[in-house]
């Protein structure tokens, strides 16, 4: 779906150009012009530029120097507030629009993490296809920020993603989330480990294993280092490795010991691994659903939204 964004005038000649409004966004959210620059596919000259451009155009300073970088002033703050109500509204005004037409017609891009594409995303479009036959469904694989770059930017429409430090948060009033399901994540080791077999362990007592998990930055890599300093103590990363069934693979040799995740569980069955309970709450990790604030009156994104619910809850009763 195109992104509705040029330029929006009021009276008095007070003129906003909505492209740099999102770059304005985008620098709140990665912090720096440099990783906005990187984001937005934009040299940090160019950012500066268009960030000075949108100063002149409201008539107030944006940002200010602080150390190498730059830092967002309090005008910057009033204005990106009202810019998450500009957005949402043209999101509302879009869906509005598309509501007059043929229901069902058109495209919905879905950007996911890697394993829910795995292990959500199949049976979902199946849905989709059998439910609005006309419509075109593609999948982007991307995690946070990106993800929500995308999704800002209207390169993707539904954005699946990980709660995890670089998710939106909660309290984020540019997307309207739905979550989805809690994704379990279980304790593999090798299948002559000297704990296979055993009831409940705590997790602490592999705390001088390998560990195998996933990339630091990456949102399962994130997970099982705070789970295992929830417990105490800092993994042996031995290996680094963002694919399930390469992991597991890697456990299966006798490599380390891993957590993954119940919604890749088909990635592993039939590997010589053992699953061990651990003490307490188990590991998990929140799995939901975003559009733009706005965009939640959309009847199409609606029913991928929709469908997505449907399939977290079949695949909930699955793997339970």
């Amino acid at each position: 779906m195109e992104q509705v964004s040029e330029t929006f005038t009021v009276g008095g000649g007070f003129t906003v150009d909505l492209r740099r409004l999102t770059l304005l966004r985008e620098l709140q959210r990665r912090g720096s012009l440099a990783r906005t620059a990187e984001a937005l596919h934009l040299t940090p000259s160019a950012v500066s530029q268009q960030l000075a451009a949108l100063a002149r155009e409201v008539g107030v300073p944006l940002t200010e120097r602080e150390g190498r970088g730059v830092r967002l002033t309090g005008q910057a703050r009033v204005l990106l507030a009202h810019a998450d109500l500009i957005a949402a509204q043209l999101e509302r005004a879009r869906a509005d629009l598309a509501g007059y037409g043929a229901g069902g017609r058109g495209s919905v891009t879905i950007g996911c993490f890697s394993s829910g594409v795995l292990g959500l995303l199949p049976g979902v479009m199946r849905a989709l296809a059998e439910r609005l036959p006309r419509l075109r469904v593609d999948v982007v694989e991307a995690e946070p920020p990106d993800l929500f770059t995308a999704l800002d930017a209207g390169q993707v429409d539904v954005a699946v993603a990980v709660d995890f430090a670089k998710a939106p948060p909660h309290t984020d009033d540019r997307y309207s989330r739905v979550d989805l399901f809690t994704d379990v994540l279980d304790l593999v080791v090798p299948a002559d480990h000297r704990l296979a077999g055993q009831g409940r362990v705590a997790l602490r007592e592999l705390a001088r294993d390998p560990w195998i998990v996933g990339a630091a930055d990456s949102c399962c890599g994130a997970v099982a280092r705070s789970v295992c300093a929830a417990a105490g103590f800092t993994p042996d990363v031995r290996h680094a490795v963002n694919d399930w069934a390469a992991l597991a693979a890697l456990v299966e040799a006798g490599q380390g010991v891993a957590l993954i995740p119940r919604l890749v569980r088909p990635s592993y069955e039939h590997r010589r691994v053992a699953l061990l309970p651990t003490e307490g709450q188990p590991a998990s990790r929140n799995v939901f659903a975003a559009v733009r604030a706005g965009a939640e009156g959309d009847a199409v994104l609606g029913a991928v939204v929709e469908q997505l619910r449907a399939g977290a809850d079949k695949l909930s009763a699955d793997v339970d």
